[in-house]
């Protein structure tokens, strides 16, 4: 009864000090599974923490080479490279301009020097305007074929591992500001060229919960 007392009295504590854990009785064979998920959390967090030092180098260097020709931002999905579409391409076309070549070879330049081993998502978006005039079925096809295009670029010219990099066209439904506004549309037609963590911090959080570790 003692005993029963002081564990409830302990959980008591450490919930109003907002720690989390479970209380459980351990036999050594639970102790061993939570201690070698600890030492795993651990070895994630560090080699997480390598990586976030890796993706802001790159943004460093990115930085230096495209002189705002691109939008660089570091987020828990990964490196973002934004190319709004006037730099890319023509009003309602997906074949790329010429002049968006140095820009493109730059950036898989410094993806081979530096990112070789990170998976590659390239993402077509728009804006919500329908099209009118074009060839295309719905902005998502025309989103497609320009994400294709930047891919097949990266392949061709860029040198970049194919199998490392995947396409989507989201076409006007992830916008990132209003389509109410000309500087909104503008903002939403774009490229993102997003480096890929092998080490997300989804991950980090999913072996804590699984440890029951806070």
């Amino acid at each position: 009864m003692k005993k029963t007392l002081l564990l409830i009295l302990a959980a008591m504590l450490l919930f109003n000090t907002g720690c989390a854990i479970n209380i459980y009785k351990k036999s050594p064979k639970d102790k061993a599974q939570i201690d070698a998920l600890s030492s795993e959390l651990e070895r994630l967090k560090e080699l997480r923490d390598q990586e976030r030092q890796q993706f802001e180098d790159i943004k460093l260097e990115l930085e230096k080479q495209l002189k705002n020709q691109a939008r660089l931002d570091l987020a828990d999905r990964g490196l973002v490279i934004t190319l709004a579409d006037n730099i890319l391409f023509d009003s309602g076309k997906a074949d790329i301009k010429k002049e968006a070549y140095p820009i493109l070879d730059k950036i898989a330049g410094v993806i081979k020097a530096k990112a070789a081993d990170k998976n590659i998502g390239i993402e077509g978006h728009t804006d919500n305007v329908p099209i009118t005039y074009s060839g295309w079925k719905s902005n998502r096809e025309l989103s497609t074929a320009r994400a294709n295009n930047v891919y097949h670029y990266l392949v061709d010219a860029g040198g970049l591992e194919p199998a490392k990099l995947m396409t989507i066209g989201y076409g006007e439904f992830k916008p990132v500001a209003s389509n109410d506004t000309v500087e909104g549309r503008s903002q939403n037609r774009r490229v993102e060229i997003v480096i890929l963590p092998q080490y997300p911090k989804r991950a980090v959080e999913e072996l804590g919960e699984k440890g029951s570790v806070k």
